[in-house]
């Protein structure tokens, strides 16, 4: 796909918003594994965007298959679909799942023009991911802080309206949930929280150490999942966060594979 990296900018609007500057990596499988290696991870999750069409979902969603099938001890793949697609985004699902999809993500409800809290839209979607077990992921952002590609408008307030629709769905927040964590002080949305998770995809660009510490405090150290949100960084980034981090090494361990073990049943 980077050697059509114009075309595509042109064609769906998150690819434009990541890719338009030349700059931008994106990474090939191998850069994938690479980096694995670099850092010591036994697996990742493989995702792409959820991007504006099926058609583009499709071809990514195509690559990230293939490539778990060369590395089926390495790479856990995800699939994207726009759910206003309806029955085709149905389809797109089953065909995935027969592929070797574990999951759904990561979402972008913002850019693929729908709002995440309509159950009616959404229900055909996690419907499939019920039946066949599927972890549901979606970007998330910060109401406030400082601007950045990519950033959105996912913020808390709209990933919970999805969670009350759907609360038997495993819904995975990536970057923190823009901050939903803190809320679980409050009992009614630590209880509404019961099979959400949060990972921590491009932490140092967003937080302090101490949000693993806070978190694992607030919602449970069993809520956080590793992210990295690479090639944007290195997930050596974040593993070094975790490392400082004042959790004890049975919550490191949690956090750097036990929960996502448990969550996928990877073994």
């Amino acid at each position: 796909m980077s050697e059509k990296r114009a075309e595509y900018c042109q064609r769906d609007s998150m690819f434009r918003e990541f890719f338009t500057v030349p700059k931008a990596r994106i990474a090939s499988a191998e850069d994938v594994i690479a980096s694995m290696d670099e850092c010591g991870v036994d697996a990742s999750v493989l995702l792409s965007a959820g991007w504006d069409t099926n058609e583009t979902c499709r071809l990514t969603n195509d690559y990230v298959l293939e490539s778990a099938v060369r590395y089926p001890k390495r790479l856990i793949p995800f699939c994207v679909v726009q759910p206003k697609d309806g029955d085709a985004a149905v389809r797109e699902l089953e065909r995935c799942v027969q592929g070797g999809a574990r999951g759904i993500g990561e979402m972008r409800s913002d850019s693929q023009g729908y709002d995440l809290g309509d159950k009616k839209l959404m229900e055909p979607i996690v419907e499939v991911a019920l039946k066949h077990n599927m972890v549901y992921l979606t970007h998330a952002s910060e109401p406030v802080g400082h601007s950045y590609p990519g950033k959105g408008s996912i913020t808390p307030d709209s990933i919970y309206r999805f969670i009350l629709n759907f609360p038997e769905l495993r819904v995975v927040c990536a970057h923190w949930g823009g901050g939903l964590p803190f809320y679980a002080l409050m009992p009614e949305v630590s209880k509404a929280l019961s099979n959400t998770f949060f990972d921590t995809a491009a932490t140092p660009f967003l937080y302090r150490p101490q949000v693993f510490e806070s978190v694992a405090a607030m919602a449970g150290a069993d809520k956080v999942l590793f992210g990295s949100d690479y090639p944007l960084l290195s997930p050596k980034r974040v593993m070094e966060q975790i490392e400082s981090s004042g959790l004890p090494w049975e919550s490191k361990a949690m956090v750097l594979g036990g929960n996502a073990q448990k969550l996928l049943g990877w073994t």
